[in-house]
């Protein structure tokens, strides 16, 4: 990707733009989010609202090389070694610092310390992580996944896994042994006690998953038209892990059309939505999804216009949703994936996001949208055929411009949004006005889309302005 295709691309996980170089916490801050997460590129001498290549000072370069160089040695921990380069386009001299993704996070600003000045990369911006964030940083420079974490609750003889065995011998002719829970770390040796690790509380049927894990299900709606306001059915599924799937993709085909055609003699029934790809989506969101966040669930949602799953968890560094067909892998969870693979319910070397694409291909009316909201990732299946000239719907282009902000987005919001991209300066008092709310409902919407990572604010509240996620 060449200087001027990258300038076309909007802020995001792995990029930002700034016309001058950013006060010294500003940088050390997207220098920290950048390496605890997938790595990133600042470009300085860019703005950003509107985008417009402004320039540095050409006699000023190797000052501003040298005080970034000391602002992420003299603010990172632990050390931070960037790339500094010189770029020129239309005559005009940028710098870009390239951060790679760090091996031994958590980062964060020496002066705060690692509690509160660790940063993650949510959207277009830098947040502070809490500390199951820092927790699960601190697991990665382990090496270690959440699931493979020991639970010393309750001994593994005491544990309820009567189903989880039944099924695992259906599917797989094997025995769930002792001998075969320890192999597949399902149970692990403490102080000469074996315990069960978080995977094997998420497989069993246990009271202690319940207590533990209430968080780890899958809701299912299906709402009424194209808003979350009404719905037709809802379902709660609240099994463990290894069924959750399947029940949520047994709910979709209860909700979509199947129609029929003639092909010569036969009869050819097709489903309105990809539903291999559908079903594979789900599946990704139960094996995938961050059971280290707390309090947040798999939504599966279905709408007049398309179906739309959201997962706990942003997508791991390594996976490029844009580049479905490479055939990537990456397990956050490191014990139930290889177990979803020994049961057939998926396939651990990355041929799932492949069998999305090639179902697509035979849905041409069927656009796949897929973004990171807030800590979550969401992918929506979208039938152009149903999605036109409505501009009412949380993932429809609102007025033809393409704002996705999510599930569970109200009217007020989306028409918020819209404002905003016409004005990125407007004041809340002139959004109440014109939505004809109060200052105080404003605040409130405003304050859930920027800790949704959808809406940001640049600058002061005088002198500052807005930004949206993706655009």
């Amino acid at each position: 990707m060449n200087i001027q295709e990258i300038l076309n691309q909007p802020e995001g996980r792995r990029l930002e733009f700034k016309a001058e170089l950013p006060e010294h916490s500003d940088l050390a801050k997207t220098m920290i989010a950048f390496a605890n997460d997938a790595g990133g590129d600042l470009y300085i001498g860019v703005a950003d609202e509107p985008r417009k290549v402004v320039g540095l000072d050409e006699d000023k370069l190797m000052a501003i090389e040298e005080k970034i160089s000391n602002i992420i040695f003299d603010r990172c921990y632990p050390a931070i070694l960037p790339e500094i380069k010189f770029i020129s386009e239309d005559n005009k001299h940028l710098i870009q610092v390239t951060v790679f993704r760090g091996s031994t996070p958590p980062y964060y600003l020496k002066d705060k310390g690692k509690l509160q000045g660790t940063f993650i990369r949510v959207g277009s911006t830098n947040r502070l992580a809490d500390e199951s964030i820092i927790s699960e940083l601190e697991r990665r420079k382990r090496n270690i996944s959440f699931d493979s974490e020991v639970i010393p609750d309750k001994p593994v003889n005491d544990l309820n896994i009567d189903n989880f065995k039944t099924m695992f011998k259906e599917k797989t002719g094997e025995e769930l042994s002792d001998q075969a829970l320890r192999k597949l770390d399902l149970v692990k040796d403490m102080q000469g006690a074996e315990y069960p690790t978080n995977a094997l509380i998420l497989f069993s049927d246990d009271p202690l998953r319940n207590s533990l894990f209430h968080y780890a299900k899958v809701e299912c709606a299906r709402f009424k038209g194209v808003t979350t306001e009404d719905f037709i059915d809802q379902k709660s599924i609240t099994t463990n892990i290894a069924t959750q799937a399947e029940e949520a993709y047994n709910f979709v085909l209860r909700h979509i059309n199947k129609g029929a055609t003639v092909e010569g003699v036969y009869t050819v029934s097709r489903w309105e939505y990809p539903v291999k790809a559908i079903r594979e989506a789900i599946r990704n969101a139960v094996v995938h999804r961050d059971y280290s966040l707390t309090g947040k669930d798999v939504k599966v949602a279905i709408y007049d216009d398309m179906v739309e799953i959201t997962s706990p968890g942003l997508l791991p560094p390594s996976i490029d949703y844009a580049a479905m067909e490479s055939r990537q892998s990456d397990a956050r969870n490191k014990v139930i994936a290889p177990i979803f693979k020994r049961l057939g319910i998926i396939d651990q070397w990355g041929n799932g996001l492949k069998l999305i694409a090639d179902e697509l291909k035979e849905y041409p009316n069927i656009k796949l949208r897929w973004k990171e909201i807030g800590l979550s990732f969401q992918v929506q299946f979208v039938n152009m055929n149903l999605n036109s000239n409505t501009g009412t719907h949380s993932g429809i282009d609102v007025g033809n411009v393409g704002i996705d902000v999510g599930v569970g987005t109200s009217n007020n919001e989306i028409l918020l949004i819209e404002l905003i991209r016409q004005n990125s300066k407007i004041t809340v008092k002139e959004i109440a006005d014109t939505l004809k709310l109060s200052k105080r409902q404003c605040e409130r919407i405003i304050a859930d889309l920027k800790h949704r990572g959808i809406l940001s604010r640049k600058g002061t509240n005088r002198t500052g302005y807005w930004t949206i996620a993706g655009l």
